[in-house]
């Protein structure tokens, strides 16, 4: 239901916000980092969000005045990974975005916001995939293709998928569902 906390744990797992309580523990790939997040000074948690989660928010948060592929290039902005945004670029084109690169999110239908969206947040293949709502705001069709699209790509990186969401139609796919009462 609304305002049990769904959002809020989102964050805290993507190291926005910090717990008042308790800890957050994720593993990570990097033997560097610890695993509790409430152990990272801000300069590690930065690190941490940047280099393994991606976010996909319910409104898309895709920034206005950059073009589509500016907004799915900008977590590569400081990685050295150039194969990254190559994949990046592939990606969308796949996704039916290619005529639509150099369009401003504005431009774009709903289900299209979200496709970039999802794109951007898998661009920099983070561990962890958060989405918030990621069919909220979007009609029956383009909920289908974003769902699929999640699963898609949880299955091509090996990412951890956690979704908040009032669907139904997204438990039914999840390896495990918790209720937020």
């Amino acid at each position: 239901p609304s305002g049990a906390g769904k959002t809020t744990l989102l964050n805290l797992i993507a190291g926005l916000l910090r717990t008042d309580q308790g800890e957050i523990e994720l593993s990570t790939k990097d033997s560097n980092m610890p695993t509790s997040l409430h152990e990272l000074n801000a300069n590690q948690l930065l690190r941490f969000r940047r280099d393994h989660i991606g976010f996909v928010y319910q409104f898309f948060n895709l920034v206005p005045t950059l073009t589509v592929q500016e907004n799915v290039l900008l977590p590569l902005a400081l990685t050295k990974r150039e194969h990254l945004r190559e994949q990046a670029l592939e990606r969308l084109h796949n996704l039916g975005l290619g005529s639509h690169l150099n369009a401003f999110p504005e431009q774009l239908s709903g289900g299209e916001q979200q496709r970039a969206a999802i794109a951007r947040a898998v661009a920099h293949e983070p561990q962890f995939l958060l989405a918030d709502e990621p069919t909220g705001n979007l009609d029956a069709e383009n909920s289908a293709e974003v769902v699929k699209l999640l699963w898609h790509e949880h299955e091509r990186l090996g990412t951890n998928l956690v979704v908040a969401t009032h669907s139904e139609d997204i438990c039914a796919h999840a390896d495990q569902a918790i209720q937020l009462a």
